[in-house]
C-alpha cells in the first residue's frame, strides 16, 4: 500500500528520541483493547491476544527504511525502500523478497541510481497476462523510475516522460484486472499514468488533476477502488478519477497535516490516515494522529484509541472493507500500535516488543491474499539515521 515514507513527515521529532519513552516494557501477550467509532466515540474494550509477531529480515547499510509491502500470496510477498539514509540525505534502492518461509535480500544494484524505491503494488491472482508486481522509484539525479518484477529481480521498464526531468511516480496501484495506476507529476501538474493493458505495453497519462491555482500537489497514495475508479491523495487534496473525468472532494483542513494513506471503500464510505504538527511548537514537539471518514457529503474526524503519534498506513480484507492500521504511539513507542476495525469501531492492538532502544515505525501494510493475514514493514527509528534497520511483522 502506501505510501511515501511515513519517517519524511516526522523529521521534526528527532529531538524527542533524547526524551525517552514513558511506557515501560510489560510484555504484550494479550493487549488491553479500546475502540473508536466513525463518530468519535471511544471507550474501553475487552483484552484479547495479539497475534502480531515480528519476522526476521536481512539487515542492511543503516539506516534502512522499508516504505512498501506487497503479497501475491503466502509464498510470494515483496518489501521495499531504501538503505544507507542520513536523514534528509537519500541513500540507495533496497529490496526485499518472501519465498514463502523467509525474507531475502534482492539484488538491485543493477538499478544505477541514488534515492529509494517509494511503494510497490502485486498484481491479483488471475489478472491474464499481468506483471506480477508493480514498483516506482525516487532518484535524486531528477527522473524517477517505473521498475516491474522479472521473477528474480526488479527491471526498468518505459513509460511516457521516462528520463525525463519534473516528470515524478509518487505510488502504484494495480487494479483487479492487472492493470496498472500510477500517481505522479507531468508537465507541472499532478496526474494519473495508466497502463492501457495488464502487460505495460501502452500508458497514457491523465488529464491534470483541477486545482485551485496554488501550488502541484505530490499524490502520495494512490488506490484503485472495486469499480474500477482511481483515488489519490496528498497533504491536504483527495480526488477520484474515473478514466474520463476528475472528481476532487473537500478540502482537507490542517495545519502541518501529512496524509500517510487512503482507503475508498465506496464513495461515501472513505478513509484516511496520517499526522498533524498543529501549530508552531517547540523542537521536538510530537504530531497528532490523523483519523478521518467521508460520508459522500464531509470529513469527519474519528477519535483513535491514542491521540500522539501518527497512523502510517491502512489495510482493506478481501473484501475491500477497512481492516488494519499501522500506528506509531508517541507515549509507548516499545512496540507498534495497530487498530482493527471489527465493523462498527477501531480497536487497539499492540505488536510485539521491539529491542531495547528501538521504536517500531510502521509506514506500509499488505493484505495476505488467500490468507487473513497481513504483512507490515517499516523501520526501527522514529527518525532516518543510522542505526536504524529495517522491520517486518505479520499478522496470522
Amino acid at each position: 500500500m502506501r505510501r511515501r515514507s511515513f519517517v519524511r513527515g516526522l523529521t521534526a521529532t528527532t529531538a524527542v528520541t533524547g526524551l525517552g519513552l514513558t511506557a515501560a516494557l510489560h510484555g504484550h501477550a494479550t493487549a488491553t483493547a479500546t475502540t473508536a467509532t466513525a463518530d468519535g466515540r471511544s471507550g474501553r474494550g475487552v483484552r484479547r491476544r495479539a497475534a502480531w509477531r515480528e519476522v526476521a529480515v536481512p539487515a542492511g547499510v543503516p539506516a534502512v527504511l522499508l516504505s512498501g509491502v506487497a503479497a501475491a500470496g503466502p509464498d510470494l510477498a515483496w518489501a521495499v525502500g531504501e538503505e544507507a539514509r542520513s536523514g534528509s540525505t537519500s541513500g540507495r534502492p533496497v529490496a526485499r523478497t518472501w519465498d514463502g518461509s523467509a525474507w531475502h535480500s534482492t539484488d538491485v544494484s543493477h538499478l544505477a541510481f541514488a534515492g529509494s524505491i517509494r511503494n510497490v503494488a502485486a498484481a491479483p491472482a488471475g489478472a491474464a497476462g499481468a506483471v506480477a508486481a508493480w514498483a516506482v522509484a525516487y532518484d535524486r539525479a531528477g527522473a524517477d523510475h517505473l521498475l516491474a518484477w522479472d521473477g528474480t529481480t526488479w527491471r526498468e521498464h518505459g513509460f511516457p516522460g521516462r528520463g525525463e526531468s519534473g516528470t515524478e511516480l509518487w505510488a502504484v496501484a494495480v487494479a483487479q484486472d492487472g492493470t496498472v495506476r500510477i500517481s505522479g507529476t507531468r508537465d507541472g501538474a499532478a496526474r494519473v499514468l495508466r497502463a492501457d493493458d495488464a502487460a505495460g505495453t501502452r500508458w497514457s497519462w491523465s488529464p491534470p488533476l483541477p486545482t485551485d491555482g496554488g501550488s502541484v500537489p505530490s499524490l502520495w497514495n494512490v488506490h484503485v477502488d472495486r469499480a474500477g475508479a482511481t483515488w489519490v491523495s496528498g497533504d491536504v487534496v483527495v480526488a477520484r478519477y474515473d478514466d474520463r473525468s476528475w472528481l476532487v472532494l473537500p478540502r482537507l483542513a490542517g495545519l502541518r497535516l501529512s496524509v500517510t494513506d487512503l482507503l475508498p471503500v465506496a464513495p461515501d464510505d472513505i478513509w484516511l490516515t496520517g499526522h498533524d504538527y498543529g501549530v508552531g511548537g517547540p523542537p521536538g514537539k510530537p504530531p497528532s494522529v490523523v483519523l478521518r471518514h467521508y460520508d459522500g457529503t464531509a470529513w469527519s474526524d474519528v477519535a483513535a484509541p491514542f491521540t500522539v503519534g501518527s497512523l502510517g498506513a491502512i489495510a482493506p480484507d478481501a473484501a475491500g472493507r477497512p481492516a488494519v492500521i499501522a500506528g506509531w504511539d508517541f507515549r509507548d513507542g516499545t512496540s507498534a500500535h495497530y487498530l482493527r476495525w471489527d465493523g462498527t469501531a477501531w480497536t487497539s492492538e499492540r505488536g510485539p516488543v521491539a529491542a531495547q532502544g528501538t521504536t517500531p515505525v510502521m509506514s506500509a501494510l499488505a493484505p495476505i491474499p488467500g490468507t487473513a493475514g497481513f504483512w507490515s514493514a517499516g523501520t526501527t527509528a522514529q527518525s532516518p539515521f543510522p542505526p536504524a534497520q529495517a522491520r517486518i511483522e505479520r499478522y496470522g
